[in-house]
């Protein structure tokens, strides 16, 4: 049991690793961390937890969670939380019903998100705008929806590994967002290799179901001639394509549109 007064003389407590435990959400005093006025980083990974600890200090900045059995978020956890930039969800027992619009409202300078290894269907309802990598691998999601990222102008990168993404899932132009350097769609159900911005400097597609790849269709701008400047070209550096139906060698206008690249695996 974790109790109140168990921090009564640790006013300036900034840290709490209570990581490999048998902790449970019952086992937690209501309240005991929100009087923790100093508090950064709260880790409690690897026990056995019900729903998030509630309420929470607004001088949190990390709070893990990994490795649970929360199925319960408590209606605005989040709310006063916007000194937080790292929510790590991962491995619990998320479903679609436990997100909704306000979920994950306050949270205005997170920047990372891991909801990785849950059991969701469909996209998280609403995420905070300032969000730069957002880890979603490992759920059962099978489509975006149209405009899904327009609103997160700082996303970096995405993570959508081992899903149920299809061709049909995927909007035409979903993934063109300029600030994007990562994109990993791994372990999905793709048939062809989707639309891509120029921005874009790592893209993986291995374990797909992808049997072609055409540079003219794939190419985020008009195959560029014999005359052009580095900074006019798709950024793409890395390129991943094992695991597929795709047999050498590299298609030449893919090699025409990619000048940049440095690996592509097939």
């Amino acid at each position: 049991m974790i109790k109140g007064k168990s921090f009564t003389n640790a006013t300036q407590l900034k840290w709490i690793n209570l990581n490999i435990n048998k902790i449970t959400s019952s086992g937690i005093e209501k309240g005991v961390f929100a009087s923790l006025k100093s508090l950064l980083y709260l880790f409690l990974e690897d026990n056995e937890l019900e729903e998030v600890p509630s309420p929470l200090p607004a001088s949190l900045e990390q709070l893990r969670l990994s490795r649970n059995k929360i199925a319960t978020i408590p209606g605005e956890v989040f709310s006063n939380l916007e000194n937080l930039t790292l929510l790590d969800l991962h491995h619990n027992k998320l479903l679609d019903m436990t997100l909704s619009d306000s979920t994950f409202q306050g949270l205005s300078n997170l920047i990372q998100l891991n909801i990785a290894q849950n059991s969701l269907t469909k996209m998280p309802p609403t995420l905070p705008a300032n969000v730069m990598q957002l880890f979603l691998d490992n759920n059962s999601i099978e489509a975006i929806p149209e405009n899904y990222f327009n609103a997160m102008l700082k996303l970096l990168f995405l993570r959508l590994n081992n899903n149920k993404l299809t061709d049909e899932g995927l909007p035409a132009k979903v993934f063109n967002i300029s600030s994007l350097l990562d994109l990993q769609l791994s372990y999905n159900e793709l048939t062809k290799v989707p639309a891509i911005g120029i921005h874009l400097e790592h893209l993986h597609l291995d374990n797909n179901r992808i049997n072609s790849i055409n540079g003219t269709q794939i190419c985020p701008i008009p195959i560029p001639g014999d005359y052009v400047y580095d900074i006019d070209l798709p950024r793409l550096r890395y390129l991943r394509l094992d695991g597929n139906e795709i047999k050498p060698p590299i298609p030449f206008d893919v090699i025409l549109c990619f000048r940049l690249l440095q690996a592509i695996i097939i």
